[in-house]
């Protein structure tokens, strides 16, 4: 998929909260001339210095990614602050918008929004609400289920083009390696780069898990197209039709990475064991977009790390 012409938004000023996060640090390369903040700019927990963000820079639309989160283990084990924190970046955001007359609101979501346990899948936008989240990542959840629900209030009350879309687990450059935070393949490729010749690499769960997994450069290029095009209420899929084992990924891992590596599961903090979406109000919306294969953007993401070390 080429990186979509701009069109509409090439004389438009966005705004991108969480601008030195993963997602915001790899959309800046396809779009460098958006504002992309983070948290040593401005303190979204913060309203006033929210608000000063807004008025200072005045955008015609905000793409807001920013929030507190990490891998599982970190996830489950600081559920406090996760929900404190998020609810008031969330909160501070589209308050400072609404106060500021933003008329243009993109805002990112996560599959862990949709409940743990489903009776049939892929699921779709409608059952977002449907159940109670994974008890893994509930506080994160629920924060990602309140910015969709005040986003939809903002619109039904005020009028107000205030959108989300959800991303299924995103891996790519510009992820977080080797660190407590680390999303799954950011943790494998790590561990993959820097184990020894016939070593055996332990990972949480059983591997019976199943994911989707997105080419962060994939949604890096969807995302201008959410911005002009989804005008809803839906909180839209954003996931390809691979839907993977973590032990087939890490079979795929043996066959295309340069190591020699075995791997076992500790059957600790597993998590759900489905929770992939129906990607089919994404394709109606933009037919166009192609997604990278997590073979191939697995290979990708490892030689860029390690051309990286």
């Amino acid at each position: 998929m080429n990186v979509m012409q701009e069109t509409s938004l090439n004389n438009k000023k966005i705004l991108v909260t969480g601008g030195s996060g993963f997602l915001g640090k790899r959309l800046k390369s396809f779009y460098p001339n958006w504002i992309y903040i983070s948290s040593s700019q401005f303190d979204l927990k913060d309203s006033r210095q929210t608000d000063d963000c807004i008025d200072s820079f005045k955008p015609d639309s905000v793409i807001h990614l920013a929030s507190k989160v990490g891998g599982i283990k970190y996830n489950v084990e600081n559920q406090a602050s996760i929900f404190h924190e998020n609810t008031l970046i969330n909160t501070n955001i589209l308050n400072s918008c609404k106060k500021f007359q933003i008329k243009r609101v993109l805002s990112c979501l996560s599959t862990c929004a949709f409940p743990n346990v489903l009776s049939s899948y892929p699921f779709t936008e409608e059952e977002i609400l449907n159940g109670e989240p994974p008890p893994t990542n509930a506080a994160y959840a629920e924060t990602k289920r309140g910015l969709y629900i005040y986003s939809n209030a903002l619109r039904d009350q005020y009028g107000l083009n205030y959108s989300c879309f959800t991303p299924c687990n995103l891996f790519g450059p510009e992820d977080h390696f080797g660190s407590e935070n680390s999303h799954f393949i950011a943790s494998l490729i790590n561990k993959v780069s820097k184990c020894a010749d016939a070593e055996t690499l332990e990972f949480w769960g059983s591997g019976n898990a199943m994911r989707q997994h997105l080419y962060v450069d994939d949604l890096c290029k969807i995302i201008p197209i959410l911005l002009e095009r989804h005008n809803t209420n839906l909180p839209l899929i954003v996931a390809p039709d691979e839907n993977l084992s973590i032990r087939e990924i890490l079979k795929i891992a043996q066959k295309s990475l340069p190591k020699n590596f075995s791997f076992e599961f500790n059957n600790k903090f597993g998590g759900q064991i489905r929770k992939d979406g129906c990607n089919k109000e994404l394709k109606k919306l933009a037919p166009e977009i192609e997604f990278t294969s997590f073979k191939e953007g697995l290979i990708k993401t490892y030689n860029w790390y390690i051309n990286k070390l």
